[in-house]
């Protein structure tokens, strides 16, 4: 054929499709929870810096954590592909819709889960690889072969996959653990539950509908909502531990105080609602916590940078 008589559609189509698949292969990874590995990452290396780290240390870590985090979404994705198809807010991902093989995603999980831990390995240390590699086998065994499947409680310790990224951040800088991520460690593991209960009262019937327990599907919205106030509490009594242990100045002790003043405030209202049988709102304590935590690890970055 002629390139002139061509048909104009044809080499868009073929971009089109890679890029459809590309996006397919991004949409394992779970772009928006590596949002949270970059919030928690970067101020626990400022941090563990008492500054700025040199920003060469910085993107590598970022880089080697954001692969690590990936390779686990999708190692979920590939174990999860039976629930995931008879779910309405997974119903889009791409081993359910095809768009990826079974085969394919978990080459691509092993693929990033080897190169992330040698990356980290070979730009950082060895106990940020080892922590990176912890990470990955606790979210895709612990807490996805092991816990979501069995027990209500399963987002309290398979959430402990999500606590990693600190540890990582700090021992990338100071090639050791110590109080200070050991107490940011427990701050984040004590905000999981507040954080994703929320999230399962509003996809209830869904979560029902796959067999998994699930707090927020198992229990009555006050039962869950007690269980936030709880959990609120202990989050921002551990987030207040962390100025004493690092020193923290001023903008971090503000900051924790009313970020997390406002935090309890969002989790009684959940729970009050719940009492009097009004719609609970859940989805609203479900961002608050997302937004609580942005500005909690915002303030540790800052502060470290102050003179005061």
């Amino acid at each position: 054929m002629d390139i002139t008589t061509r048909p104009p559609t044809e080499a868009p189509a073929a971009k089109t499709s890679l890029g459809r698949k590309i996006g397919a292969y991004v949409a394992l990874t779970k772009p928006r929870v590596l949002e949270l590995l970059l919030v928690t990452t970067v101020p626990v290396m400022i941090l563990a810096h008492g500054g700025m780290p040199h920003p060469l240390l910085i993107l590598a870590t970022v880089i080697g954590g954001s692969l690590s985090a990936g390779s686990a979404a999708a190692f979920n994705m590939y174990l999860d592909r039976d629930i995931d198809a008879h779910m309405q807010r997974t119903v889009n991902r791409p081993l359910v819709t095809g768009e990826v093989s079974p085969r394919n995603a978990l080459v691509f999980a092993w693929t990033l889960a080897v190169f992330s831990t040698l990356w980290l390995w070979a730009t950082t240390n060895w106990l940020a690889a080892v922590l990176s590699a912890a990470a990955i086998f606790f979210y895709v065994v612990v807490y996805t072969m092991i816990l979501k499947r069995r027990t209500e409680q399963n987002i309290v310790w398979g959430g402990i996959a999500g606590c990693f990224p600190v540890l990582i951040g700090w021992s990338a800088v100071t090639g050791s653990l110590s109080w200070a991520p050991l107490v940011l460690f427990t701050l984040v593991f004590l905000w999981t539950p507040p954080h994703y209960w929320p999230l399962s009262m509003k996809y209830k019937a869904q979560y029902d509908n796959v067999d998994v327990p699930m707090l927020g599907a198992t229990r009555s919205g006050t039962q869950v909502g007690l269980q936030v106030i709880l959990y609120a509490w202990a989050t921002v009594a551990c987030s207040l531990l962390l100025i004493p242990v690092a020193g923290m100045g001023l903008v971090y002790t503000a900051s924790a105080l009313v970020f997390g003043g406002w935090f309890i405030y969002e989790s009684h209202r959940l729970y009050t609602r719940a009492v009097r049988g009004t719609e609970p709102a859940p989805m609203r304590v479900f961002h608050a916590s997302i937004t609580y935590l942005t500005l909690i690890f915002v303030a540790i970055a800052v502060d470290p940078l102050l003179p005061f």
